[in-house]
């Protein structure tokens, strides 16, 4: 014979007990911690390879400007300048005759290099016979 089972305690036995809902507000905590902490760790990875790229950027813009300045203390110089004022300015000193050697000229040890010569054609094409009938016909050029 079986007995029946009371209602109270049947609805007993479906309730939650306190370390079930305990047991399950743990989960999730541990869940949620789990899921920022990895979101975070992304994060950084990504930080870190921005950071790397910005610190080699900096590294080259560094070197550049170390050549530029090294550069920049030599234009000042009188060096250059007396480079630049003989080569590019044409200047002489006091005393000094300019020499300006003329290429292909009279005496020179080079010999003047030919000119070449490039043969174009200006006029249009002579049209096909086949093309002056189809504009005849068709009062319209042919299309090519």
């Amino acid at each position: 014979m079986t007995e029946a089972i009371p209602s109270e305690r049947r609805s007993k036995d479906r309730r939650l007990s306190t370390v079930q809902v305990l047991f399950a507000v743990i989960l999730s905590a541990a869940l949620m911690l789990t899921l920022n902490f990895s979101s975070r760790i992304q994060a950084d990875r990504e930080l870190q390879r921005i950071h790397g790229k910005v610190v080699q950027e900096i590294e080259f813009l560094e070197e550049q400007q170390t050549a530029l300045l090294e550069e920049l203390d030599y234009v000042k110089s009188d060096a250059y300048v007396e480079i630049w004022a003989r080569d590019e300015g044409k200047m002489i000193r006091q005393g000094e005759v300019l020499i300006l050697p003329q290429r292909g000229a009279a005496g020179s040890e080079e010999a003047a290099e030919p000119v070449k010569v490039v043969e174009f054609k200006t006029s249009p094409r002579e049209p096909e016979n086949w093309e002056l009938w189809w504009a005849l016909f068709f009062d319209e050029p042919a299309a090519d």
